[in-house]
Formats: structure tokens, C-alpha cells, sequence
């Protein structure tokens, strides 16, 4: 039998701006509210940032995550994974503050440094509500979006050694692959790893679905198929397409407003539920199920909502 599909949603992230989309969730309550509609529509996993909720730039507060997750948590049994990605331009204190402070179950960890290009996004748009976005998206131009081995080795140990937290692998290119497992050989990581492969950001592994099918199959040789569960995200309109591949070869998938703020061609997506809604009717259409939470947290071995810091 067939394994059944992990959906993770990223309610918000850290890449579009406000000016983008009136329904990328920015306040505290917005995010909440995002993320239980997620859970309540089939993502059993949240992957989540935080934003000013005057100007929505990603802001790395733990405070401003205590305003939400203790909520989320509440209100459903959703694995929450915070991300220590954060914004881009943040320093790797800021962005571990947030998973340090409340010890989630999971974070979110990206193995390279890449050229993370999202500066093509101002051909599309003249004014921008807030002073900071224009610039955030120009910079981006010259920059690298720093991963070395000696923050990643710094992640593992302060969030896997002291919290017992668990880490959603981030690849964007094919080494980011090479990267885990020399984590693996070095014996700082064991199974099951959670591997999220990401395609189509400018600086990374483009989305053709011949990558997804190498990343997918070297995957396999370096960590062996029963020693990790993988999942795909794809930025912008490649998302839906992406995660229905996944779903079709045996993994699991990821969707969100961090990815795509779409539904279809030209069409806002209204909520994050929508596309979590979405993507369920097509899994379920392929004659395959959804995992719940507790079917995630038992493939990916995590600690517990139980002995989280929130």
C-alpha cells in the first residue's frame, strides 16, 4: 500500500510582499487564523514565519511567534515547524531565535548557500504600500543567502542536540543533497530525515521535472528510500503541478502563500485553505490519502507537541 501524503502549508513565509496579495495573512491573529483554516483543510504539518503586523516585513520576534503558535496549538494537532530561514538579509541569530525560543517539534533548515534572486518580482509591480519593499526585493540582486557548514553544524547541534527538535531539510540544488549527507557520514543527524526539495527560485534548481525526478533519485542512493521521507515545494505557478508529481512518485508536498500566493492563472489565491483544499482533492483523486499529524509525527519521529516551549 501506498504511504499516505504529508502536506505541509507555509502560511506566509518570508519572500512576497504585502503590495502582492491582500490575503497574505501579517498580523499575529491573521496568522492563526491562516493556519488552523490549513490544518482544518488537510495540512498536518504548519511551516511558520513571523511579519511586522503594521508593515508585513518578515520580523524574526520570538514574541510575535508566541502570539500565534500557542494558539494554533490549541486549536488543532498540527505539527508546527518554525522556520529558521526568516528573512532574507537577517543574521543566523535572528533567524534561530524563534525555533530556540519555543523548541518546536520542527524547523526548517537550509543545507547552501544559493543566489536567492526574487528582484525580478519588481517588473510587476509600480507602488508598493510600505518603504521597505521596494528595496527588500532590489537587494536581492547582490545577494547570497549565507549557508555555511559551520551555521548549519550550529543549528543541528543548538536545536537538535539541546531541544530535541527535528529539522526540515531545505534543498535548493542538487548539492544541498551532498551537504545532508555529510551531515549524516559526520553522524550528527539520523533517520528518518525529512528532505523538502525546492524548485524554481532564481539561484536554485529551476522547475523542470526532470530535476525533481534526479533529486529524487539521488536522494534515494545517498540517505536510501527507507531511511527518509521527501517532499517538494515549487515557487509560483510550478506549486500545484510539483506537488501532484510528488504525490504521483511517493512523496509528500508542500503548499502555501509563501510559495504561490495563485489558486489557478491570474487568480489570487484567497486563502491558504484554498490551496490546501486544492491539492487534498487531487491526491484524494489518485486514489491515495492524507496523513494526519500523528501519522506525520510517527514517520518523522518527532518529540511531541507535548514537550515544545509554547
Amino acid at each position: 500500500m501506498p504511504k499516505s501524503v504529508i502536506i505541509t502549508c507555509a502560511p506566509t513565509g518570508g519572500i512576497h510582499t504585502p503590495t502582492m496579495s491582500p490575503h497574505l495573512p501579517i498580523t499575529p491573529t491573521e496568522i492563526a487564523t491562516a493556519s488552523i483554516e490549513a490544518a482544518e483543510a488537510g495540512a498536518s504539518i504548519i511551516h511558520l514565519h513571523a511579519r511586522h503586523p503594521e508593515t508585513g516585513k518578515p520580523d524574526p520576534r520570538p514574541e510575535l511567534f508566541q502570539q500565534f503558535m500557542p494558539v494554533i496549538k490549541q486549536s488543532t494537532d498540527a505539527v508546527i515547524n518554525v522556520s529558521t530561514g526568516g528573512g532574507l538579509g537577517m543574521s543566523m541569530d535572528e533567524r534561530m531565535l524563534a525555533a530556540t525560543t519555543t523548541s518546536p517539534e520542527m524547523a526548517s533548515l537550509n543545507v547552501g548557500s544559493l543566489n536567492f534572486g526574487i528582484f525580478p518580482m519588481l517588473q510587476k509591480y509600480t507602488e508598493f504600500q510600505h518603504d521597505w519593499e521596494r528595496p527588500f526585493l532590489e537587494m536581492t540582486e547582490d545577494f547570497i543567502f549565507p549557508n555555511t557548514f559551520g551555521t548549519i553544524r550550529y543549528a543541528i547541534e543548538k536545536l537538535g542536540g539541546e531541544h530535541g527538535t527535528r529539522f526540515e531539510f531545505e534543498c535548493y540544488d542538487l548539492g544541498h543533497l551532498y551537504n545532508v549527507k555529510w551531515f549524516v557520514d559526520q553522524g550528527l543527524i539520523n533517520p528518518p530525515f525529512f528532505i523538502q526539495m525546492v524548485f524554481g527560485i532564481l539561484g536554485g534548481v529551476g522547475a523542470d521535472l526532470d530535476n525533481l525526478m534526479h533529486m529524487h533519485t539521488i536522494a534515494d542512493r545517498l540517505f536510501g528510500p527507507e531511511n527518509y521521507e521527501w517532499s517538494v515545494l515549487a515557487a509560483g505557478r510550478h506549486q500545484m503541478p510539483f506537488a501532484t508529481q510528488a504525490a504521483l512518485l511517493g512523496g509528500n508536498l508542500r503548499v502555501g502563500l509563501e510559495d504561490s500566493l495563485f489558486i489557478g492563472k491570474g487568480e489570487l489565491a484567497t486563502s491558504n485553505a484554498q490551496q490546501v483544499r486544492k491539492i487534498r482533492d487531487i491526491v484524494e483523486n489518485l486514489g491515495l490519502e492524507v496523513a494526519t499529524p500523528a501519522e506525520a509525527r510517527e514517520r518523522l519521529a518527532l518529540k511531541g507537541a507535548d514537550r515544545v516551549n509554547f
